[in-house]
């Protein structure tokens, strides 16, 4: 029988993410843009979130990042009330890549992916051993060994997104925020990134959840898929479940015979960011 997963200080839990009738809404907006999501995720769990653009998926994130206050519902992170947490003791729980990452002008690879180990440091930011050491493993599993001097106002976007996802590893999450990680990477790099986070999720046992556009990039990660729509799951389970031309259809208003024509799996959709 496999022990539940246990939070860094804590004792185990069942969950690792659990969002509880989760609504979020802004004040420019009439309508909340999520109503009543209800997600748990365990260690070792990847869910692909999927959506039409505007269905609400890196708010989302953004709620499970404890980065907004729900107006309703609750979001815990290792058993605990992410409101009730400070900063610091969210960034041990969860590491977060979002949409679009901020280039840190001036400072080399290896600084960035070090500030992915701030939650652990105290005031004057010195680093131990086993933070040097998460920086190097990080370094190496994301190919950038060879960019570790390099400052990231130099990088591709391709090569920044990995930089991030470093940084993220770095921090030794429990739980895993991904959003569209891989929009800038090549076809190898993003290959390689599945296999990484394959690797990462199991051997780590963290919960994951990633948004994404491409449904065949969704059916390989997730263990388990959850469709968007207009602020609500229109879906949640195995990817044969939601992953269905009538599904597809009535989310992205595809015609129903899309999935099976699509030969090609690089063909995916690769629409414009929430």
């Amino acid at each position: 029988m496999t022990e539940a997963p246990t939070s860094r200080n804590d004792s185990p839990v069942d969950y690792l993410l659990e969002l509880d009738s989760l609504r979020v809404g802004y004040e420019s907006r009439p309508t909340p843009v999520l109503k009543h999501i209800t997600l748990s995720l365990k260690g070792g769990e990847t869910v692909s979130l999927i959506g039409p653009n505007g269905s609400g998926k890196s708010t989302l994130l953004r709620a499970a990042a404890a980065l907004l206050r729900p107006t309703g519902g609750v979001v815990r992170l290792a058993g605990k009330d992410a409101q009730l947490l400070s900063r610091r003791e969210v960034g041990r729980i969860v590491a977060f890549v979002q949409q679009a990452p901020e280039r840190a002008s001036g400072f080399r690879v290896v600084d960035v992916i070090a500030m992915g180990r701030a939650p652990y440091q105290g005031t004057w930011m010195r680093s131990s051993p086993e933070d040097r050491s998460a920086v190097e493993s990080a370094l190496h599993r994301c190919s950038l060994d060879s960019l570790a001097t390099r400052r990231v106002d130099t990088l591709s976007g391709g090569e920044l997104q990995r930089v991030c996802i470093a940084r993220a590893l770095a921090q030794q999450p429990r739980v895993l925020l991904l959003d569209e990680p891989a929009a800038f990477l090549d076809i190898h790099h993003r290959r390689d990134f599945e296999l990484l986070l394959k690797e990462v999720v199991a051997s780590e046992r963290i919960a994951c959840l990633i948004a994404m556009h491409d449904l065949d990039a969704a059916r390989r990660t997730g263990s388990r898929v959850a469709l968007l729509h207009e602020g609500r799951f229109l879906a949640l389970g195995s990817s044969e479940d939601v992953i269905t031309p009538e599904l597809v259809q009535r989310a992205f208003g595809l015609h129903g015979g899309f999935l099976r024509e699509r030969a090609d799996p690089e063909n995916a959709i690769e629409g414009h960011r929430d």
